[in-house]
């Protein structure tokens, strides 16, 4: 049986995407099957695969122009494509790209003219690993539960216009954890004040009293860890946005790259439709191939429909972001609710197909090295992480309510 080396780019051919993203789609499409990584370590991996991405151009897409990016601002569908083919070949390197554009995400959306200076030219080139701090053990979904706590401390200078701060508390999940150069943290810097309390800033990794060498181990490969800071001292340069914007920058962040998310799992679904194909094409079963079967048929088709329907919300979402905008309240809820509708059917779908895929395989399907195998443990986490399927929920249900309906 061949193993499908090139990611499908019929879906391009969509009126949600310009000529533009065709060609990139089509660029990344072949430039991905020529790289080579080796990622039995998960952490050493990541890096390499942020080299690459680098080298090759593509975290450019992450960042705007003014700052070595590809693009005027960031763009969903340019976003979409490559984390779909990326996910498509290595999730480890998809999570390599999303770590690139989330993890800097609130510097472009925030940051000072200074700040941006600093940090996005680097991400752009591969040349820093970011990482988004916002989860802790006792927060999660619930941002306004977070515990860490920035302290100001009078400025002694001759202005004493600026604070500098002191992080005290634990971060937890932050991917990129122990291996990013730096971390966008968000803490309380007024703990009565609820979300409206919440302030951004950013922490180097290597700062006094910052703690990330706690690695987390989960199912797939997946650089995880927990950051301590204790009486970590920040001059007020880190500090990012507004003071007490932190909530809202962080769910601007997200909301940007929901979509993408969506097209990561459309990704990982399409190489499992594609590699159950080939497997069902050449397996011999009761004097045919498993492929000739009515009921084969049948799960394929189910597969196809789920993987498609999904993709069509996707580069909807995406679509409304770049080309109808979120300047207004009614654009941004509008945006909102299709991003979480892409996110909650392209991860919840894509976790149908690629069990379907493995049942398919039979025993090779639970045989630890195999793709389907992999696939089955990397889409388990989309289906939690920048919000579980749960809270995308409770954002449409929260759409339909107010609108009567969604169009």
């Amino acid at each position: 049986m061949s193993t499908p080396q090139t990611a499908p780019t019929s879906h391009l051919a969509l009126p949600f995407f310009d000529p533009e993203h065709q060609a990139l789609g089509r660029d990344i499409a072949a430039w991905m099957p020529q790289q080579q990584v080796d990622e039995s370590d998960d952490r050493r991996a990541c890096k390499q695969w942020t080299r690459l991405l680098g080298d090759g151009g593509w975290l450019r897409y992450c960042v705007p122009a003014e700052f070595g990016g590809a693009l005027d601002r960031l763009d969903s569908r340019a976003l979409v494509v490559l984390r779909e083919t990326l996910a498509f070949h290595s999730p480890l390197a998809d999570f390599a790209m999303a770590m690139a554009g989330l993890g800097s995400g609130a510097i472009t959306l925030a940051g000072s003219a200074a700040q941006r200076a600093a940090y996005l030219p680097a991400v752009a080139r591969g040349d820093k690993l970011a990482a988004f701090a916002l989860s802790e053990p006792g927060a999660g979904s619930d941002v306004g539960a977070i515990t860490t706590i920035a302290n100001s401390i009078p400025s002694t200078s001759a202005t004493g216009s600026n604070d500098a701060y002191v992080l005290n508390g634990v971060k937890t999940w932050i991917s990129n954890g122990g291996i990013a150069d730096f971390y966008c943290v968000f803490a309380k810097t007024d703990p009565a004040a609820g979300t409206r309390g919440i302030s951004a800033f950013i922490v180097d990794a290597g700062t006094k009293g910052l703690d990330d060498t706690e690695h987390i181990t989960v199912m797939a490969p997946h650089p995880l860890a927990s950051l301590r800071f204790t009486n970590c001292a920040l001059d007020a340069s880190a500090q990012l946005g507004e003071l007490g914007g932190g909530f809202k920058l962080a769910m601007r962040t997200l909301d940007i790259f929901r979509a993408s998310v969506a097209g990561a799992a459309l990704g990982m679904a399409r190489r499992a439709l594609a590699d159950a194909v080939a497997f069902t094409q050449a397996r011999p079963m009761f004097g045919q191939k498993l492929a000739d079967m009515q009921l084969t048929q049948a799960k394929l088709g189910d597969m196809a429909a789920l993987l498609e329907s999904a993709a069509l919300l996707t580069y909807r979402a995406a679509w409304l972001r770049d080309c109808v905008g979120t300047a207004t309240p009614a654009q941004a809820q509008a945006y909102t609710a299709a991003a979480a509708m892409a996110k909650l059917c392209a991860t919840e779908n894509a976790q149908r197909v690629i069990d379907m895929a493995l049942q398919m395989h039979g025993g090779m399907g639970v045989k630890v090295g195999t793709k389907v195998e992999s696939l089955y443990r990397d889409i388990r986490a989309l289906r939690i992480y920048e919000g579980a399927t749960e809270v995308q929920q409770l954002i449409i249900g929260k759409s339909v309510l107010k609108n009567g309906g969604l169009s």
